[in-house]
């Protein structure tokens, strides 16, 4: 394999678009704020992801997702990521829905959690959109964290956004 001469590198303080089409992820720097756990979640596309929608998981592997007037189909796919509560979060990643009214569908978790507490909250896309990775922060951590990522990278092939709360900034490197 030969060094790959074309990377770039790009900062957000919010979460937002790093590139617009296809592109590997490299290497992402970041830092939490030192307040609750620090979120980061990369999305494949350009389109912000839905962050009004909430989650319940009770001892089984389906996790039901509110989210007022989704208008989403059975059979569609969404990529999303699960803020924790409680006994954990569901499993981030793609799943095959099944809609079972207006405001609400399901997925197959590969695992099985029973979560209490409040119901936690999650980012999710649809559409060609899809989750590519999370990652998080202590709480309470402001240290700089870096991740290389092992590989020829992973492939986005709409866009990047990125998703963040807790976190001070991003810097992602690409190519």
């Amino acid at each position: 394999m030969t060094m790959q001469y074309d990377v770039k590198a790009a900062y957000l303080s919010v979460s937002g678009i790093i590139n617009s089409g296809r592109a590997r992820l490299k290497q992402f720097t970041f830092a939490g704020t030192g307040g609750q756990t620090g979120k980061l979640v990369a999305f494949d596309g350009t389109t912000a992801p839905t962050t009004t929608g909430t989650y319940a998981q009770s001892g089984t592997s389906t996790v039901t997702i509110t989210s007022t007037a989704h208008g989403l189909a059975t059979g569609a796919t969404v990529g999303i990521s699960y803020n924790s509560t409680t006994g954990g979060s569901a499993t981030d990643g793609n799943y095959t829905i099944t809609v079972t009214g207006a405001n609400t569908f399901t997925i197959t978790d590969p695992n099985i959690n029973t979560l209490s507490g409040s119901p936690p909250g999650c980012q999710y896309v649809s559409g060609n959109n899809r989750w590519i990775t999370t990652y998080a922060t202590l709480t309470g951590a402001t240290a700089t964290t870096n991740i290389p990522v092992p590989g020829e990278g992973l492939l986005a092939t709409q866009g990047i956004y990125l998703y963040f709360s807790n976190i001070g900034f991003v810097t992602i490197h690409y190519g």
